[in-house]
């Protein structure tokens, strides 16, 4: 078998968690992690695995099939993913989702032109909760979709809290307001503000000396991330933060309710669900399925920038057409 060729790019939680999820798919296998910071300084989780400085990465273009973009989406992504995206196929979890569009039309500009393929925003949200989105849309047409993330801590919020000035870490959490929740699982249609549907809960390090005032309002004022939510700060010590939030659970729900029938008389929802102990381990793994995807697409000569809504599901399995149809169909 020959086996794709993976390169991961940032080496943080997601970063690890590709690392391993290697590990789980036999038709792949680590090129290298590619890293801002001294190669040496990082201790990989596998053996035989090696870092390389991010500088190298181009010299090695043409023994990675696919490199996996872990970095941030508020600053790295919007940066690394067009550069990289004219040097390799890529696989990312951009989770903006008010930039998806704009963060698309650069990739696609930069893929296109160097015939690679790139597949952007492919986590579990924006990711599997977007087809269920789509599914349920098309499935029910007479309806109203609704999406509940948490409890649990947000990668994207998280990391964008950490780029205020001032803060060492933090964790944030989402937390679905429960009464929104049961009124959506009885089949009601209400119009939710996104005040009235999630709640985002701080936990926050400060570096010595920050101002904490200034910290809490730059939070609280974040467009696209908390200035649309009821959002509460704590700030924390380091040693809370490492005894009390160092896991990463996550998860929620997309559920759809809608009318069928000649008088609407017919009332049906669909609910799809997630419950992550480790959400970038369960994010990582579904970039390596469209890793997989990327891969076979750009064999077939078709590159540019692509997103979940444009890729079969056969693509994103090991098993051949036969065995789909033999064990799922």
């Amino acid at each position: 078998m020959n086996k794709i060729r993976i390169g991961i790019l940032g080496y943080g939680n997601l970063g690890r968690g590709v690392e391993l999820g290697i590990l789980q798919n036999e038709d792949m296998e680590l090129v290298g992690v590619f890293t801002r910071r001294d190669p040496k300084t990082l201790t990989l989780a596998t053996e035989k695995s090696k870092a390389y400085h991010i500088k190298e990465a181009r010299e090695m273009a043409d023994i990675i099939d696919v490199m996996i973009l872990c970095s941030g989406s508020k600053s790295d992504l919007p940066v690394q993913g067009p550069e990289f995206a004219a040097l390799f196929n890529t696989v990312d979890g951009f989770d903006t989702h008010a930039k998806i569009q704009d963060y698309y039309e650069k990739v696609n500009e930069a893929a296109s032109k160097a015939k690679k393929t790139c597949i952007i925003a492919s986590g579990w949200d924006p990711g599997m909760f977007s087809l269920n989105r789509l599914y349920a849309e098309v499935i029910l047409p007479k309806g109203k979709g609704y999406t509940f993330w948490g409890k649990g801590v947000s990668q994207g919020h998280s990391d964008a809290i950490r780029r205020v000035e001032g803060v060492e870490d933090a964790r944030q959490y989402t937390i679905p307001i429960e009464e929104a929740l049961d009124r959506v699982r009885k089949g009601e249609l209400p119009d939710f503000t996104p005040r009235q549907k999630h709640i985002r809960e701080c936990f926050v390090v400060a570096k010595e000396g920050a101002d904490l005032k200034r910290i809490e309002n730059e939070i609280k004022s974040m467009p696209d991330y908390f200035s649309d939510y009821d959002t509460i700060v704590h700030f924390i010590s380091k040693e809370e933060l490492e005894k009390n939030h160092n896991k990463m659970p996550h998860g929620g729900v997309v559920i759809h309710s809608g009318k069928t029938g000649l008088n609407d008389e017919n009332t049906h929802v669909i609910e799809y669900s997630l419950k992550l102990d480790s959400n970038p381990d369960f994010t990582a793994n579904v970039l390596l399925a469209y890793a997989r995807a990327a891969y076979r697409l750009n064999k077939e000569g078709i590159y540019g920038a692509k997103t979940v809504f444009d890729i079969a599901p056969a693509y994103l399995s090991m098993k051949s057409g036969e065995e789909l149809r033999r064990t799922l169909l």
